[in-house]
């Protein structure tokens, strides 16, 4: 993310624009939500528009973005395993939901580009709730980015989606050249590192609590529009407060940083003996690797974590000449790009919050 003071200079400008804005609107915007009880009152009665509303507001509220063809998000099926190979299923228009921010959605994207396999894609904003959205939660209660669709196949899980890739590939080239089990021992040990509290605690407080203060009002409100969904939106509403409470014990951090330490240990003993971490060539285990170096990047770390490993500074700048990093994380990340993309983030944010838009 931003440095510390960048980012506590763009929240104190925030707030006080929030608070300001608020003011002016403070009088028309009570009337305003008197009016919009009223009428949600009258919605609750009127059931069948209700529907017809709700459908048309989920393709807004997703906010997709379209790369080649339309996909209809209703239509997604919920299937967990990951699929056999097809010859008809190499045919089909590959569907990938996912955010630049997520660096699960990274390693999936550096997959597919490496691979060269066309796909569509869709962006679903998780910092501004849009995986909350109804008819995506339906499909995917856990609401955790990427989501892979091959025709009536659907994966979840990126080291899952990496390997449903891989045998894609096999069954498009033709090739018998299936993952060498070196490379799936790094991509089992990249997997089981979790970004998640390493990555919260190195944001600052005020932009932390401010985004996660915005996406519990975002579940709250979804579960009003979907109370058959309650129970489960209650579990991410538990989640989200349990997050909280890890993030004041830091102990959590410290075990999250050792992992971290321990696995680049790892690489940089492995990148002296070769040029990537499962070889000479680039294989799906850097696909995996290369998005945790892009996220200690990003949160200015990259003094403590990567110059200090000569190895991994040097394979890291290797790979960052390739074509799939500048597309997938580079076009967002790489210079003043983090800041306009943070920025449109901060924006969408602060107009919903002052209109109280979730």
């Amino acid at each position: 993310m931003l440095s510390e003071t960048t980012c506590s200079s763009i929240s104190v400008f925030t707030l006080q624009f929030v608070s300001s804005f608020r003011r002016i609107v403070s009088s028309s915007f009570s009337r305003r939500r008197c009016g919009d009880d009223a009428a949600v009152e009258g919605n609750e009665k009127r059931g069948p528009k209700e529907g017809k509303r709700g459908k048309s507001s989920n393709f807004i509220v997703l906010q997709l973005k379209r790369r080649r063809h339309p996909a209809n998000l209703h239509e997604l099926p919920t299937q967990l395993a990951i699929p056999p190979i097809s010859p008809s299923s190499s045919s089909l228009v590959m569907q990938l939901y996912h955010h630049p921010y997520s660096m699960d959605s990274q390693k999936v994207r550096l997959a597919l580009e490496e691979k060269a396999i066309d796909y569509t894609s869709y962006h679903v904003n998780p910092l501004t709730g849009k995986n909350m959205d109804v008819s995506f939660f339906r499909m995917n209660p856990s609401a955790k980015l990427p989501i892979f669709q091959n025709g009536s196949h659907v994966i979840f899980r990126a080291i899952d989606i990496i390997q449903y890739i891989e045998k894609l590939s096999v069954s498009l080239s033709g090739e018998d050249n299936p993952i060498s089990s070196k490379v799936m021992e790094w991509m089992e040990k990249i997997e089981d590192w979790s970004p998640k509290i390493f990555t919260l605690a190195h944001i600052p407080a005020k932009c932390r609590l401010f985004v996660s203060k915005f996406v519990r009002r975002v579940v709250i409100a979804r579960m009003a529009q979907a109370p058959d969904l309650a129970s489960v939106y209650h579990v991410k509403l538990r989640e989200a407060y349990d997050t909280e409470d890890k993030l004041k014990d830091p102990q959590n951090l410290k075990q999250s940083e050792e992992e971290l330490s321990s696995l680049l240990d790892d690489a940089e003993a492995q990148l002296s003996v070769t040029a990537y971490l499962a070889g000479e060539c680039f294989s799906m285990a850097d696909s995996m690797f290369v998005p945790i170096l892009a996220r200690i990047t990003l949160l200015n770390l990259e003094e403590e974590y990567i110059s200090c490993r000569p190895k991994i500074a040097a394979y890291y700048d290797l790979v960052k000449r390739r074509a799939s990093y500048k597309k997938v994380i580079g076009r967002y990340f790489s210079g003043w790009r983090k800041y306009r993309t943070l920025s449109k983030t901060s924006c969408f944010l602060c107009i919903r919050s002052v209109f109280r838009k979730y």
